[in-house]
């Protein structure tokens, strides 16, 4: 038995705000690679290398958002919605690949030092503080409820943090005229990319092997589940991620033979919904012989 009607998405109307952040920054990459080469300064390349990075991840979370939204077919019956969690584990994979780059080059500049112009670096990097910052901005509302969402909003603030410190490493290197500042600066600008991206990675590739989705307490939902009037048993209980947005749940329970099956399952699935936000709920129910027959009863079988 189903649970009736409904999916629980997070707001999912970010077109305009996808729009907007990609062209702006890309735009910014530009221009930010241009004035990197010519004030021969790392930590603007190693910025507009992550900024790249965040471009095309934008371009394919907002593809992975329209797919999401397309109706299923009979090959895919669960539609698309697997390809905003495919975008979030390939965006964090890129970025891991492009800070690793980054890093490598900081710190062959360590050991071979480059003349750097810093009032260049100030002025570009103060600009990517203002664009990424407003970018941010633009995702603020949906990063609780969507993967997607959130690796958008976190990589723009993140980006907004780093293109500080770069404008903090082009003062340094005006008043100090130290050349290792900028890969100095570069290689933390590496671990930041690192520190931020990993919690991406480890979720989106938790998502992709059908693990339960951050928010789900699993332990709660049995629990609430075994306490419900006139449940004996509770097993073969799976939760997972149809996408960034929206969660399944299986089970089946044990029920006594006086239990009204038709008033408790629209109570679970409204509960479900509302308590631990899965909308795809699916319920089997068993009186006692049923259960002993069940293959799918011992712990150890999936």
């Amino acid at each position: 038995m189903h649970g009736m009607g409904g999916h629980v998405h997070a707001p999912t109307d970010f077109g305009r705000a996808f729009a907007i952040g990609i062209t702006l920054n890309l735009l910014y990459v530009v221009a930010e690679a241009f004035y990197g080469i010519a004030a021969h300064s790392l930590a603007l390349l190693a910025d507009a290398g992550h900024n790249l990075g965040d471009v095309l991840g934008l371009a394919a979370a907002w593809v992975a958002a329209l797919l999401t939204a397309k109706r299923p077919s009979d090959r895919l019956t669960y539609g698309f919605g697997r390809t905003s969690v495919l975008a979030a584990l390939g965006n964090a994979v890129a970025l891991l690949i492009v800070t690793g780059g980054i890093a490598w080059e900081a710190l062959r500049r360590l050991i071979e030092p480059e003349p750097v112009a810093g009032l260049t670096v100030i002025v570009v990097a103060a600009i990517g503080v203002v664009l990424n910052g407003g970018t941010a901005l633009l995702f603020l509302a949906g990063r609780k409820g969507d993967l997607n969402i959130r690796s958008a909003f976190l990589h723009m603030a993140a980006d907004a943090l780093v293109a500080f410190g770069v404008v903090i490493a082009g003062i340094l290197i005006l008043k100090t005229g130290g050349l290792w500042i900028d890969p100095a600066i570069s290689l933390v600008v590496s671990v930041v990319i690192v520190i931020g991206t990993w919690s991406l990675l480890r979720q989106a590739v938790q998502l992709s092997l059908d693990a339960v989705p951050p928010g789900i307490d699993r332990a709660k939902v049995e629990t609430y589940l075994r306490e419900l009037p006139g449940v004996i048993e509770v097993h073969d209980l799976h939760i997972w991620g149809l996408s960034t947005t929206e969660s399944a749940l299986t089970v089946h329970l044990v029920v006594a033979d006086d239990v009204a099956r038709d008033v408790l399952l629209p109570r679970v699935f409204t509960d479900m919904r509302q308590r631990f936000g899965i909308g795809h709920p699916t319920i089997q129910f068993e009186d006692a012989a049923l259960a002993h027959l069940c293959e799918l009863r011992p712990e150890h079988v999936i």
